[in-house]
């Protein structure tokens, strides 16, 4: 999970469970009042994108309203249960109160939940031996980190109540961007891995669509999506490519096993091949080089090498109609530093030559100017404002991946598959989907 910038969208939430005959249909909103003004109507949750996808669901008994951080790169999910914060901040979203609900458990040290089922966790829980409960640490790429008890709820979603959910009630940890964190009172983990939500609640599959429009909504579908069509009214089958979700059973040192990976196979500009070695694509000996496809991130973080190929060519091929910032150490969000001057007053960008990610039996093609190029908030030179690539140097991050961010998703239909072990995309109109839908948000 990365979390370097704000921006705020607004999606739909589709569930769908076993038990059920047809899916529910749950807006989400985008707001910036605290949960607790909201009122509850039935059957729907309030979702926004705020730094990453967040969804407002419940926890507890009685149920207390949360505001949760949507991320595929992250397994245990985690609450704020009074995490300590500068007093000067105003809060928007309050802690969960653990002491008032009555199916708030901690995990003992001696259960199978603290002893077995955490080997893929990045800090193994442990036995706090005072209070004999587990203990957990977690700890993220943004340097930010959270610790806290191993514990067990009721989450509520929708009319679903989901017993003896295991989640790390944090109250101590870091924070790079304590602002933004507040609005939030934690994340829900969908990785791959035994102790995540989706793990938890047995779900098999799982779905997302998300609008270019910085306040569009878009579509999120938990569960099976074999009438998926029917649910968005477009009246015909979204035409999914697939890609294998790879997995490594042995443990190495710098590759995440229940992360969504998939085989990385070249990157076009344009319909330009970039001459990239198939070795730089794969992860090596000690897992480096994996390529995870992460809601918890918002831009695209590609291996050094990689990238410095990529930032010549895109370069090369718009250098006539884009202007260079022209300041060689310039970087934006740590792992940005192809940037470019564009006068305040230009309000429509000239057309971009597409990069197009090649995946085993899928693409990813990124085209238009706003998914291409990101406006730098405040940045000004002159009369001119600061847009920079989306794309990130990963030896600037310090990370030994690449990492497939929620910007380059947008106006793709992302299918995780874990029954079949596959990723399904396929472009698709995100805000056409919700208007058939007759769910957006206003």
């Amino acid at each position: 999970m990365l979390t370097p910038l704000l921006v705020i969208i607004s999606l739909i939430l589709l569930l769908t469970f076993p038990s059920l005959s047809q899916p529910h249909i749950l807006p989400l909103t985008a707001y910036k009042t605290p949960s607790t003004s909201l009122p509850r109507p039935p059957n729907k949750l309030h979702f926004h994108h705020n730094i990453t996808l967040t969804v407002s669901l419940q926890v507890g008994t009685p149920p207390q309203n949360i505001t949760m951080v949507l991320d595929t790169g992250s397994e245990l999910s985690y609450l704020n249960c009074n995490l300590t914060r500068p007093h000067n901040l105003n809060l928007t979203q309050p802690f969960f109160n653990r002491t008032l609900s009555t199916t708030y458990a901690t995990v003992p040290c001696d259960s199978p939940t603290c002893t077995n089922r955490t080997s893929d966790l990045t800090i193994p829980a442990s036995c706090d031996p005072t209070r004999q409960v587990c203990h957990a640490m977690l700890s993220y790429a943004d340097m930010s980190s959270a610790e806290g008890d191993l514990a067990s709820d009721t989450f509520h979603v929708g009319n679903l109540d989901v017993s003896d959910t295991v989640f790390g009630c944090m109250v101590s940890g870091s924070s790079t961007n304590p602002v933004e964190d507040a609005k939030t009172n934690g994340l829900l983990g969908m990785n791959r891995g035994s102790l995540s939500f989706i793990s938890q609640m047995g779900l098999r599959k799982f779905s997302y669509c998300i609008s270019t429009g910085l306040n569009e909504p878009g579509v999120l579908l938990l569960g099976d999506d074999e009438n998926v069509t029917a649910w968005l009214g477009l009246g015909y089958k979204v035409p999914l490519n697939y890609t294998p979700l790879v997995r490594i059973s042995d443990p190495l040192p710098y590759y995440n096993r229940v992360a969504y990976t998939v085989q990385f196979k070249g990157i076009k500009v344009g319909d330009k091949i970039l001459d990239l070695p198939e070795s730089l694509l794969q992860p090596d000996h000690t897992g480096a080089g994996q390529t995870m496809v992460d809601s918890g991130t918002q831009f695209s973080i590609l291996l050094g090498p990689a990238y410095t190929v990529l930032r010549s060519e895109f370069y090369n091929q718009t250098q006539h109609i884009l202007r260079d910032l022209g300041e060689p150490d310039y970087t934006f969000a740590g792992v940005m530093d192809l940037c470019y001057r564009v006068p305040h007053n230009q309000t429509v960008l000239p057309d971009l030559p597409s990069v197009t990610l090649l995946f085993e039996g899928a693409d990813m093609r990124v085209s238009g100017p706003d998914r291409l190029l990101y406006r730098v908030p405040g940045e000004k030179r002159e009369n001119d404002t600061v847009y920079c690539f989306t794309f990130g140097n990963s030896d600037l991050l310090g990370a030994e991946a690449y990492i497939i961010g929620h910007h380059h998703q947008q106006n793709v239909w992302m299918e995780f598959d874990l029954e079949k072990s596959r990723m399904g995309l396929a472009p698709l109109e995100c805000d056409l989907a919700v208007q058939k839908l007759g769910l957006s948000y206003k």
